[in-house]
This record gives structure tokens, sequence and C-alpha cells, in this order.
């Protein structure tokens, strides 16, 4: 069986300004694009003392912790996370990270495929 053939391409610069989140968080978008729609990679910054909102996605996402320590909660248990740790979080996972301090919590979130705003269900009770 013969691969399709793949030509190298650039997408022009996707990085965005950070913007606040409902899920209490900054998110700056790095690759989103829907001519690369097999993934998508964004940075997360939470504030010390910050817990974000509890939430699922339609779509696998890893967590690579960049900067700072705190904690993620994935399906109801809690784990430290600290610089240069990875989370791999399945689709449809409850997950949410919290931020003691002193620092803020920075990691990459890497979505595959990749991340659509219809695609993130809140879990926190109103």
């Amino acid at each position: 069986m013969t691969q399709p053939q793949t030509r190298p391409r650039i997408l022009p610069a996707a990085a965005s300004a950070p913007f606040e989140t409902r899920e209490r968080c900054a998110i700056r978008e790095l690759l989103n694009d829907p001519a690369e729609p097999e993934t998508s990679l964004a940075e997360a910054r939470v504030p010390p003392g910050v817990t974000t909102e509890l939430h699922a996605l339609d779509v696998a996402e890893r967590y690579i912790v960049t900067e700072g320590a705190g904690e993620i909660e994935l399906a109801g248990a809690w784990s430290p996370l600290a610089a240069g740790d990875a989370a791999l979080i399945p689709a449809g996972t409850p997950q949410r990270a919290r931020n003691p301090g002193p620092g803020d919590l920075v990691f990459l979130c890497l979505c595959t495929p990749r991340f659509r705003p219809e695609g993130y269900t809140p879990l926190d009770p109103a």
C-alpha cells in the first residue's frame, strides 16, 4: 500500500494574544487551523489560587507543563503536576487544573484532532 504524498508547507503565524476563558485561565492559540485538522496546540496559563472549570473535550488532549507546579484532576482523581510533566487525557475525560501558587502554572495543550469550541462541555454545577 502506498502512502499518500505529503507536501511541506508553512502556515501563516497563528499565535493569538492570550484571552481569558470561562474556564478561569488564559489561553493563547499557537496552532488551530482548519487546514490542519489533525492537531491543535495552545498555551494555558492558570494564575495562583485558581482552579479551572471542570470540563470535558470531545478530542484527546495532552498537557505538557512548561512552568510552575499544580495539580490536575482527571476523572475524579487529583495528581501533582510540575514543569516537564505530561498528562495524557483521553477524549471525554472530566478534567480541571488547580494552581496553589505562588507563580503561574503554564502548560501546552496538544489536541488530536484539533480543538473546536463546540467540543468543550462544561461540567461544573451552575
